[in-house]
């Protein structure tokens, strides 16, 4: 029988993450499904600017992140946390095809009450979530078992992973267009 290979924490140790701040953090489908968006080029809606696309290539829109219906209701779930951790704002996301990016930021609770910290939070989006597919479209494990979080430590690397959010879909229409995906 062969060993399962053995995980690297990818969390820091002894950080509290329940403490106030922002983090990082990226959730992947089950398998790397692509299954909760769709990333293609942007349509062009007036003449104009259907002149101006052809004319220039790809035109100068972004590329779309089109959700499927899978991904409206991570969407929907992810922005209804709010409600759910009255000490959580969700900043900033993308749903890409197989994962999704958040910035999510944690505000202390006064002490009223014990904070929830961000594997709390990303266990409660992916159980909603993954029980609302199973309900409506009958998929099975919905999410990989863990996530990658990073506690973003100042201004600059929050605008880094603000950057990164904005670009990634850019990057993935580009990359999988190279590959006749796009």
């Amino acid at each position: 029988m062969s060993e399962l290979p053995k995980r690297k924490p990818t969390r820091l140790k002894h950080f509290d993450y329940s403490s106030a701040g922002a983090y990082f953090v990226t959730i992947c489908t089950q398998d790397r499904k692509r299954v909760l968006s769709e990333i293609v080029r942007p349509n062009f809606t007036d003449a104009n600017e259907i002149l101006v696309a052809d004319s220039v290539g790809e035109g100068l829109a972004p590329p779309e992140v089109r959700l499927t219906e899978i991904g409206k209701i991570a969407e929907e779930q992810l922005l209804l946390l709010e409600n759910r951790y009255s000490n959580l704002t969700i900043d900033n996301y993308v749903i890409m095809p197989d994962h999704i990016h958040i910035i999510m930021l944690l505000r202390g609770t006064g002490g009223a009450s014990p904070s929830p910290t961000v594997h709390d939070i990303v266990c409660t989006f992916k159980s909603l979530t993954s029980r609302l597919c199973k309900q409506r479209h009958g998929i099975g494990k919905m999410f990989q078992r863990s996530c990658a979080e990073h506690v973003i430590r100042d201004q600059k690397d929050y605008e880094i992973r603000r950057k990164y959010i904005y670009e990634n879909p850019i990057k993935w229409y580009y990359k999988n267009a190279e590959n006749g995906e796009g």
